[in-house]
């Protein structure tokens, strides 16, 4: 069994860094994820006791009393550290510029989705999982979908 400091690489790709005892995760470490997130924490016999996790762009979720896009402030993450554009310009996603979703499909926060094949394939078109049913209709309801027609922002003369 694994037993010290070392790194663990579980199917999905995300990385385990820190202490391991019996083959778990134990005392001090660190999830990496593939979209560059990763969770801190104390483990104990595999289950984490204390920890935080931060997005890939360097906001650190708390969950309680977390005040981010919520109802009073709308802003997203890159627009609180760099500040709002120009009025008249809108910033619809966090990544500024926004990717390049391909034609029909829908930016689901961790890659883009196919409603035709019901795929989500990772921002570098790697297969990542098929949708079921409720991933789908939230997807449909809530996700930046591609445009149908180019819309872009033409300073004045």
């Amino acid at each position: 069994r694994m037993e010290g400091q070392g790194s663990y690489t579980l199917p999905t790709g995300t990385e385990y860094r820190g202490a391991l005892r019996d083959g778990m995760f134990d005392g001090e470490g660190e999830l990496l994820f593939p979209n560059g997130g990763r969770y801190r924490a104390v483990w104990q016999r595999g289950v984490p006791t204390q920890g935080e996790y931060t997005f890939a762009d360097g906001l650190k979720y708390k969950d309680k009393k977390w005040h981010y896009c919520d109802g009073y402030d709308r802003r997203f993450y890159t627009e609180i550290c760099s500040g709002l554009k120009p009025a008249g310009i809108s910033q619809l996603t966090n990544v500024d510029p926004p990717r390049k979703i391909p034609e029909g499909c829908y930016d689901c926060g961790d890659g883009f989705y196919n409603p035709e094949t019901r795929v989500v394939v990772d921002y570098k078109l790697r297969f990542l999982r098929n949708a079921d049913d409720d991933e789908h209709e939230w997807i449909i309801r809530t996700c930046l979908k591609a445009w149908d027609e180019k819309t872009e922002h033409k300073p004045k003369p």
